[in-house]
C-alpha cells in the first residue's frame, strides 16, 4: 500500500519550534517532489513549501520564509519541515504530498495530516 504518513505535530508556544516528518512507504519517494500544505479552520488549503526530488530546489510561501526549512533524506524516504519562530497564525493541519511536478502541483499522494497548534 502506497502512503505518506506525517508526524511531529503538537501544541507549542509562540516563538517555539517543531519538526514535522513525512514518511513514505510503498512507492519510490526519490522521484517525487514533496510539498507541505496547511489548512487552518475556515480557510482554504495553502502551499507552505516544496522540495524537488533530489533536494536541490526548494521554495517557500512568503509567510514562512526565513522561519521554515524543508529538507529530505531519500535514504530514509522521509521529508521534513523544520518550523522555527512559530506564530499563532501558523496553527493549522499540515499535510505532505508527493508530486511528479517540480512545483508540487497536482500531487499523486497525500498524507492524512498532523495538527499544529501555536498558542500560549
Amino acid at each position: 500500500q502506497s502512503q505518506l504518513v506525517e508526524s511531529g505535530g503538537g501544541l507549542v508556544q509562540p516563538g517555539g519550534s517543531l519538526r514535522l516528518s513525512c514518511a513514505a512507504s510503498g512507492f519510490n519517494l526519490d522521484v517525487y517532489a514533496v510539498g507541505w500544505f496547511r489548512q487552518a479552520p475556515g480557510k482554504e488549503r495553502e502551499g507552505v513549501s516544496c522540495i524537488s526530488s533530489n533536494g536541490g530546489r526548494t521554495n517557500y510561501a512568503d509567510s514562512v520564509k526565513g522561519r521554515f526549512t524543508i529538507f529530505r533524506d531519500n535514504a530514509k524516504k522521509t521529508v521534513y519541515l523544520q518550523m522555527n519562530s512559530l506564530k499563532p497564525e501558523d496553527t493549522a493541519v499540515y499535510y505532505c504530498a508527493a508530486s511528479l511536478s517540480v512545483l508540487c502541483v497536482l500531487p499523486e499522494y497525500w498524507g492524512q495530516g498532523t495538527q499544529v497548534t501555536v498558542s500560549s
